[in-house]
């Protein structure tokens, strides 16, 4: 496939022959011709198409049929005797993952981790959905391979291991080979597999990323059976963590066959299979690679890294260096992206559920596109994230789908269907349909008025089509927003000193809106800005990567060896581009280094400072600056004195081909030419706006807005007070001209009531980032266990995020608090520290800042802002501050009820330290970095919201604070009418359970159908309990607005109002509202859960899930390691619980196996799921987990679980689940249970086993039956980008 001399091609552009430039993408193919002569052609075409196999193929087909003026028949091989080059970018890859449609496949693994990708991380993707949908895995069989090595330890005290092999991994880590290969285990369990069809193999190991022998003959083996496919995690990405490296192995096994299948297919659509023609496919990280050696794991961002490439190296100024923010829309999807004289990369990111280790661009697919679907809910706009997808589309495509942003966009004239193809329609030979449009938004428009009619009365007045299209789009671009504030905000820059270069075939009629938004100044729109994906195929280089791990200190003792893996890697890359046939001069080398403080969990993939010299400065440059510089920007700090280690070594190789295809157009005439008059519909209505084709206009014309400037593959708004200039290429630049003051009063609006819930929440995605940049502990900084939030001047709770459950309703507790407690001795610039649980806390590690706010002269606080961070030690009885026996308050750390952190403007270090130093913290320095980051935090949050202030107004601003409140309480009263009216015993509801001790949680709801209100009554509750099960009360306020949310089952603001119709009445000293000095922590991390279950019994809404956060901690004197375990989800009326996934007021990501066995001295000897634990009926509940520890040496093991006796429950006949259990096996073999709480001495070479409880099932009966999701068949784009993993990593905190 492919091939004849390279040489020519990479020399020089020739005139004789056609270059093809093409990105298949998911709804449409883009094409960008190359022409003999010079002349360039642009097509665009379904990506599939029932009149063509092949939509790559179809376009060369018919431009060659043009241009050549032969007619070449549609089902007949092309000659490629014409064709010079072609660079594609394809999302095969991408769909085959979505749709599960790749290769058949297995995977091999060390025996004992069967279900390890299956677990993955065990956080659920989304923590609201009670049916949980983890993306199925890539592999059909598992084979465990019997095989070991270990990491050697100088502390292990196991006199076993002296017996076993000893050898030194890739990374210089020693290595001991505690059991060999069993080859003949393997060969009896890979023979069924063939005789299955299956003929793919995923093979990762614990430790090959520096040990890999055993994966190389696993590899022999599998080939010698017959094998045609074996993908080896260490050679696909050798990097440390097995999870990862394993999701990329089976990527890489599932997608590779799929690519190569289909590239011979493509191939096969030419007369000599593309031979003499160089074919070159996009790889994630924005490089070419040979058709031959494109592969899987390197494929999943193809198309849209060509877009990347296609505006950075046509928008960016080497002159001015200002950073360029890419705004790619199209009809399925928006992609955003930056770019600042180089590529950004990330190195892990998820797709579909499958983790990756690739170098990827830093895409961020943030919304839906033109195709995200319209809503009216609970009196608000709401835009996305579900999708009208390619199939059937928006309305206008007339294929039955929703109303969507592209509908609207039609509704208010920025789309002319006169000027788009005809290819709608069941025959695909209709143009869009307008006329059906109108009629959709008739009708939604009628239901909006009546809606707001019932509300407002007499104050209302009836919107039109054009104005609640209008509504929508605002709505979707302050959606589109926030991401981009995020993506440029969490590394320390200013999103309104970027330029926007939008792209895309939907991106041109929302630009200068966005950027308005953004603060920018500046729109880019290139000529080929509705095919710049297939544009940025011919300007992209060729690139080759080789990487390998490393275990090493960055330090002058090492700089020989790290330099000699750099140069030994360089001509290793080197080589392969000259097999290519570049040149020295042709080929760039960019060396990396992948480094990370010791103790620390971020690595930062750090590029050569060149030229500098001195003693921390290697041969390839000067990385420590480097390092430092991105790590103080980044974070806020650098922490001297602390080792800096080496995890990578990489090197990426380009090969520069010089392509300039830019060439200049004639001069403007002095009088533009106008195609048309159209009615355009903006903000202030209707306006008169030309239209004009950028074809026909020349350099230098200036067009003022309100245009339409249509390029005949993209349509460009551009808007009232902005100018479009006509640049000497032939591309746009818009000056964007920055309106008036939106005029908005204090009256509810459904419009302005969605803008302003994404601008609240966008404050405290704000303060997080500026708490994570500025923090200095692990758990914030890296675990992100923290939440920020904005309250009302009644300090109810406005905007919250993360959304981690259990600190959902607690802060709001906490801020009332001190309005109750201090009164008036509030004032401007005082900052309040608490944590006690009297005062709203949770457990005495979270430790809440909270900061009112005057305004102008206002005797009392406008508004509030707080932060709630999990600090890793605040004195007490053991270290963490979690004591497993605490039976007072005193013995879990520091306790501060209203402690004035900042008075007056000075910080009360003295006293703060005083009283942390004698609840004896042990990390007091941290403590004290921690909290400045989190008064830091609110002081961002104070600037943001006084910002809004100044743009509306205050009255304007805490009206819709109140405003906010009232729509999530109106949500929950709809719910709960709902509830009423389809509950089997009425309006009173009913549950109880124990927890193991066997007190007792009973609960009673009654519901008032007519005014959708509850009580929620927790009368004959268990006295409060000697032992640290008590749960205050904000964590019952928590675990209701968690069910309360979930029971909703779409996206509602959580704030206060979700709370407003509930009351709830808890007697005084029972377990869940406890005397003042009562023991707490495990109230927080398993009574909470228990009351979930509660409430969900009551509601019938789901059987109980394992019921138990599963705490695990060990350690000694001077270290200490500490997880949470996963167990099985409940099974609900028409889901399959989940098995080994957390669940309900937990997410917390585990720590990789290779990881806990790097750092500590343990090994983890079993980590899989425990078949039959989930109860069974008709509906099964997920499966608990099985995870053994062995100790290599003695440590004090402390658990603190539940559902040990008593087990998970099952609702209307299905079975519960198995209860947990805590068993240590001793040396002699010896088998203990432990019981639910406890702690204990162990001894090197003991074992801890946790069996950890199943979910309940549901209903009766065990036969098999099809899982009903709500809302499954709704499509909704897929999440993806730093911004995304930023997201899913603080809802897992």
């Amino acid at each position: 496939m492919g091939g004849g001399s390279p040489v020519a091609w990479i020399m020089a552009w020739t005139n004789s022959k056609f270059q093809f430039a093409i990105d298949r993408g998911g709804t449409f193919t883009d094409i960008y011709a190359r022409c003999p002569g010079g002349k360039v052609r642009v097509m665009k075409l379904l990506s599939v198409d029932p009149a063509y196999p092949d939509a790559p193929r179809e376009g060369i087909r018919q431009i060659l049929e043009k241009e050549l003026g032969t007619p070449i028949p549609a089902n007949e091989p092309i000659d490629e005797e014409k064709i010079e080059w072609i660079r594609m970018g394809t999302t095969v890859a991408t769909n085959a993952l979505l749709e599960r449609k790749g290769e058949r496949m297995a995977l091999v693994v060390n025996e004992g981790f069967k279900d390890i990708l299956y677990i993955g991380n065990q956080a659920r993707p989304r923590i609201f959905d009670l049916s949980i949908k983890c993306p199925d895995v890539l592999y059909e069989s598992v084979v465990e391979a019997r095989c070991r090595v270990l990491l050697e330890k100088s502390e292990c005290e196991l006199n076993s291991i002296e017996q076993y092999p000893k050898m030194t991994g890739k990374t210089g880590e020693k290595i001991i080979v505690s059991q060999g290969l069993d080859e003949e285990k393997l060969r009896s369990d890979l023979k069924p597999l063939l005789d299955k069809g299956i003929k793919s193999l995923a093979v990762v190991l614990m430790h090959s990323y520096t040990f890999f022998e055993h994966e190389l003959r696993i590899n022999e083996i599998a080939k010698e059976l017959g094998f045609t496919h074996v993908s080896l995690s260490h050679q696909v990405m050798p990097m440390v963590r097995m999870v990862p490296r394993g999701f990329t192995a089976c990527a890489d096994g599932y997608l590779t066959p799929h690519i190569q299948t289909y590239l011979k297919s493509f191939a096969s659509g030419f007369k000599n299979g593309l031979k003499g023609v160089h074919v070159l496919f996009m790889q994630s990280d924005g490089g070419l690679s040979p058709m031959e050696l494109f592969n899987g794991s390197r494929a999943i961002l193809s198309g849209p890294a060509g877009g990347v490439v296609g505006y950075a190296m046509t928008s960016w100024d080497s002159a001015s260096k200002q950073p360029i923010i890419g705004f790619d829309m199209g009809g399925t999807s928006t992609d955003v992206s930056r770019y600042a004289g180089e590529y950004e990369h990330v190195f892990e990111s998820t797709t579909a559920g499958i983790t990756i280790q690739a170098p990827q661009l830093d895409i961020n697919t943030v919304a839906a596109g033109g195709g995200s679907m319209l809503f009216f809910r609970s009196g608000m706009f709401v835009v996305g994230p579900e999708s009208a997808g390619a199939h059937p589309g928006p309305t206008c495509y007339r294929k039955g789908g929703p109303l969507t942003v592209t509908d609207a966009n039609l509704v208010l004239g920025r789309i002319l269907p006169k000027y788009f193809p005809k290819i709608f329609g069941p025959n695909e030979n209709e143009p869009l349909d307008k006329e059906g449009v109108l009629k959709s938004f008739e009708i939604l428009t009628n239901n909006i008025n009546a809606f707001e009619s019932k509300e407002r009365g007499a104050e209302f007045t009836p919107r039109t089509k054009e104005e609640v299209a209008m509504g929508f789009i605002r709505v979707a671009n302050e959606a589109m927003c926030r991401p981009i504030r995020a993506l440029t905000q969490a590394r320390g820059f200013d999103t309104s000193q970027h330029i926007l270069a939008c792209f895309g075939g939907a991106g041109g009629q929302h630009a200068c809106s966005i950027a308005r938004s953004l603060g920018m100044s500046t729109v880019l729109v290139h000529k080929y800005a509705g095919i710049l994906s297939a544009y940025g195929m011919a300007l992209a280089s060729v690139v080759q990567e080789a990487q390998e791990a490393c275990a090493k200190v960055f330090c002058k003792e090492n700089f020989a060896f790290l330099d000699q893996r750099l140069a030994h890697l360089s001509d290793e890359c080197r080589r392969k581009l000259k097999e290519q046939g570049f040149t020295d001069e042709q080929i760039k080398i960019e060396p990396y280094l992948h480094m990370r403080y010791k103790g620390t969990d971020c690595a930062l993939m750090c590029h050569a400072s060149i030229g500098q010299h001195g003693d921390n400065v290697m041969q390839h440059g000067d990385f420590l600056t480097s390092f430092l510089d991105r790590y103080n920007r980044e974070f806020g700090f650098v922490i001297p004195e602390r080792q800096v280690l080496v995890d990578d070594i990489r090197v990426r190789a380009t090969g520069d081909v010089i392509t300039n295809l830019e060439t200049e157009i004639q001069p403007a005439n002095a009088t533009l030419q106008t195609e048309e008059i159209t009615k355009v519909y903006f903000e202030t209505g209707p306006q008169d706006s030309p239209v004009y084709l950028l074809k026909n206009l020349g350099h230098d014309a200036k067009v003022n807005g309100p245009a339409i400037i249509i390029d005949g593959l993209s349509t460009i708004l551009v808007e009232p007070g902005c100018i479009a200039e006509v640049t000497a290429q032939g591309n746009l630049r818009i000056k964007i001209g920055f309106a008036g003051k939106t005029i908005v009063d204090e009256k509810v609006d459904p419009i302005q009531l969605a803008i302003f819930s994404h601008r609240f929440m966008s404050i405290a995605e704000q303060m997080g980032r500026i708490l994570q940049r500025t923090s200095i502990s692990t758990n914030i900084k890296e675990r992100l266990d923290f939440s920020c939030a904005l309250f009302g001047p009644d300090g109810g709770l406005v905007s919250n995020a993360p959304h981690i459950p259990v600190h959902l309703g607690a802060m709001q507790e906490a801020v009332q608090f001190q309005l109750r407690h201090l009164k008036d001795d509030l004032h401007a610039e005082d900052v309040i520290l608490s944590n006690h649980p009297c005062a709203g806390g949770s457990h005495l590690p979270d430790l809440t800042v909270i900061t009112p706010v005057f305004h102008n002269d206002s005797a009392k606080p406008v508004f509030f802002v707080a932060s709630r961070g999990h600090h890793a030690d605040i004195g007490g009885i053991t270290p963490g501050s979690m004591p497993p026996h605490s039976t007072s308050l005193d013995q879990e750390g520091a306790a501060f009820i209203s402690f004035k952190l900042v008075s007056k403007g000075k910080f009360q270090q003295e006293a703060l330290e005083q009283h942390l130093q004698q609840a004896g913290s042990r990390n007091l320095q941290d403590n004290l970095a921690d909290l400045q980051a989190q008064i830091a935090a609110n002081r961002r949050g104070i600037q943001l919201v006084q910002e809004l202030i100044e743009s509306y107004g205050l009255n304007v601003v805490q009206a819709y604070m109140k405003h906010i409140q009232t729509n999530a309480e109106l949500a929950v009263r709809d719910m709960l009418k709902q509830v009423a009216e389809s509950s089997k015993t009425g309006s009173l509801l009913s549950a109880s359970d124990c927890m193991d001790d066997g007190s007792v949680i009973n609960l009673s709801v009654k519901i008032d159908q007519e005014a959708g209100s509850a009580v929620f009554d927790f009368s004959g509750t268990t006295w409060e309990v000697w032992g640290n099960a008590n749960a205050p009360r904000a964590i019952i306020l928590s675990a209701i607005i968690y069910c309360l949310r979930c029971m909703v089952q779409h996206d509602v603001p959580l704030n206060q109002g979700c709370l407003v119709p509930v009351k709830v009445v808890i007697p005084k000293g029972c377990l869940l509202d406890p005397s003042e000095n009562a023991a707490v922590v495990g109230g927080n991390v398993t009574t909470s859960q228990r009351i979930v279950d509660v409430v969900f019994r009551a509601f019938s809404t789901c059987s109980a899930s394992n019921g138990c956060m599963n705490n695990i901690t060990f350690g000694t004197d001077t270290w200490g390691y500490y997880e949470t375990v996963a167990g099985g989800a409940g099974a609900g009326p028409s889901w399959h619980g989940r098995g080994g996934v957390h669940t309900h007021m937990t997410n917390t990501r585990i720590t990789d196996p290779e990881i806990v066995e790097r750092n500590y001295p343990v090994i983890v000897n079993h980590f899989s799921l425990r078949p039959g634990s989930g109860g069974g009926g008709r509906w099964r509940g997920g499966d608990g987990v099985r995870r053994e520890l062995l100790f290599r040496t003695p440590v004090t093991l402390s658990v603190l679980t539940e559902r040990r006796v008593f087990r998970p429950y099952g609702l209307f006949g299905g079975g519960d689940g198995e209860r947990g259990q805590n068993l240590l096996i001793r040396s002699d073999g010896r088998i203990i249970r432990l019981g639910s709480k406890t702690a204990v001495r162990v001894n090197a070479g003991e074992t801890f086993r946790l069996l950890t409880p199943g979910g309940g099932g549901f209903g009766k009966g065990c036969q098999e039956s099809e899982e009903v999701t709500p809302g499954a068949n709704v499509q909704t784009f897929v999440e993806r980008g730093s911004v995304y993993e930023y997201r899913q990593a603080q809802e897992s905190a």
